[in-house]
């Protein structure tokens, strides 16, 4: 193909670019979201090890670590209701 109107063509038909459709607005996921998934994935799969541990001390610490995983969500949360764009008190609905 020599030129951009792609009008060469082995077969000798005449080629046109495909219509482009438009990009789907799709929101933006920020570290803070995946770090809420990421530590409310982790909070669950620590309680689930501490629901089948055999020994006390060792659900008690799987706990403890779901825990420390609940507020690092939390966290995370909190940052990303920071970041959410505010809508004003007196906007019309």
């Amino acid at each position: 193909m020599t030129d951009a109107t792609m009008t060469d063509d082995p077969m000798g038909r005449e080629r046109t670019a495909p219509a482009r459709r438009p990009r789907p607005v799709v929101k933006r996921v920020t570290l803070d979201g995946q770090l809420l998934s990421y530590w409310e994935r982790e909070a669950l799969r620590l309680d689930q090890l501490a629901a089948k541990a055999s020994w006390g001390w060792i659900a008690r610490g799987y706990a403890r670590k779901a825990a420390r995983a609940r507020a690092q969500a939390e966290r995370s949360r909190a940052r990303e209701a920071e970041r959410a764009p505010r809508v004003p008190d007196d906007a019309p609905s």
